[in-house]
């Protein structure tokens, strides 16, 4: 049977982004309801990892954010009902290590340390006394003891929790149709599957479907899906005990290729399970299995930790990630739609930037100071406005 409501803001998109965003609206008092076409954190947020880096990114706007996201963590688990407030949160620290030339990840260090990172240079020794079971080929490492990690699906789903829990609503299995715009052209409303809403709002934050959506909307960005692959063992002892991952990492975090790239990052979960990542393809939204891909994984975790080639791997698992061409989020108002907004863009790296994300949108939407510069992730830069 449709329904009619009303609300502030609706958010269109229940993953992480969406979730914090709309967790942080309805902390500030903004009345919010959320919709996505699917259950909540079915997307890109199910198939993430649960990094929350800080270690993996050059200076610049997108590491202040992770920076600022890191501390906001904190704040926003506080806020969450005691009742869903394990979200297997881990402050393991992260651990870089090369296996050749040294200098680089020394000198990228050193860059990082220079912008507020506690970046610490450690010896091959070092990182054995750290890892143990890491590869002797070692020749330097990188100790990040900011970096952490939780649990992507238990996260967003104790957001949205909270978003109910202070009157809020979720509407999981409801798809945002278009938008509904008054005679001067302000957003009014947003036409779903479920009946309409009335709104003086619409986020979106539909991940690698933010372009489609904006579209819809009258606000066409470009943001693309690009597709990454994990791979999960059988349940072990404890054998790993920070994230871990090679230099290569960053390069392929930052690179616009659009063939397959692979890094190693090897890390584990409270269950026991060791996950084995990563890749990054831009390959549309096929989601075929590709196996050379799961072999180039594993190739590379067993080089990094040899004892991973006795191991079985217990599954694999992939998903979409939305990339903007100049790797930066999307925050904020879209100059073209009066009310509508955006927050996509994050790539691999939503989970750790989505406390941010979801605290500066709630600034602009207020009009309060925002306390990271929002202008790098503006709609309107020439990377993301789409023709």
């Amino acid at each position: 049977m449709p329904r009619a409501a009303t609300a502030d803001v609706v958010v269109v998109g229940a993953g992480i982004i969406g979730a914090a965003c709309a967790e942080a609206l309805t902390a500030a008092g903004v009345r919010v309801i959320v919709v996505d076409r699917g259950a909540v954190a079915s997307g890109t947020t199910a198939s993430g990892e649960g990094n929350v880096l800080v270690s993996d990114k050059e200076p610049g706007p997108e590491l202040e954010l992770a920076i600022a996201s890191r501390a906001e963590w904190g704040v926003v688990l506080d806020r969450l009902p005691s009742r869903v407030a394990d979200v297997e949160w881990e402050s393991k620290g992260g651990v870089v290590v090369a296996t050749t030339d040294p200098g680089p990840l020394r000198a990228f260090a050193a860059k990082q340390q220079a912008a507020g990172v506690d970046a610490r240079v450690i010896t091959a020794a070092e990182a054995f006394s750290l890892e143990p079971l890491l590869t002797r080929d070692v020749t330097v490492g990188v100790h990040y003891p900011e970096d952490a990690q939780l649990q992507p699906v238990l996260a967003a789903t104790a957001l949205l929790t909270a978003v109910r829990d202070r009157g809020g609503e979720v509407w999981s299995g409801v798809t945002g149709l278009s938008v509904r715009r008054s005679a001067q052209g302000r957003l009014i409303g947003l036409s779903t599957s479920a009946g309409e809403i009335a709104c003086g709002a619409v986020l979106n934050a539909c991940g690698p479907w933010a372009g489609e959506f904006g579209a819809t909307a009258g606000g066409p960005i470009q943001v693309l899906p690009r597709r990454g692959m994990i791979l999960v063992t059988a349940p072990l002892p404890e054998c790993v005990r920070h994230k871990v991952y090679d230099a290569d990492y960053v390069g392929a975090v930052g690179s616009g290729d659009a063939d397959l790239q692979t890094s190693t990052v090897v890390e584990s979960t409270r269950a026991g399970t060791v996950l084995i990542g990563s890749s990054r393809e831009r390959i549309g939204f096929d989601d075929s299995v590709r196996v050379k891909v799961l072999r180039e994984l594993a190739r590379k975790a067993v080089g990094l930790f040899p004892f991973l080639g006795d191991v079985p791997v217990m599954r694999a698992y992939g998903g979409f990630r939305p990339y903007a061409p100049d790797h930066l989020p999307v925050i904020g108002p879209d100059p073209r739609v009066e009310g509508l907004w955006h927050a996509t863009g994050h790539e691999g790296a939503g989970i750790g930037l989505a406390a941010s994300t979801g605290r500066l949108i709630t600034e602009l939407f207020l009009g309060l100071a925002p306390h990271v510069a929002p202008e790098p992730f503006r709609v309107d830069r020439p990377a993301v406005i789409a023709a």
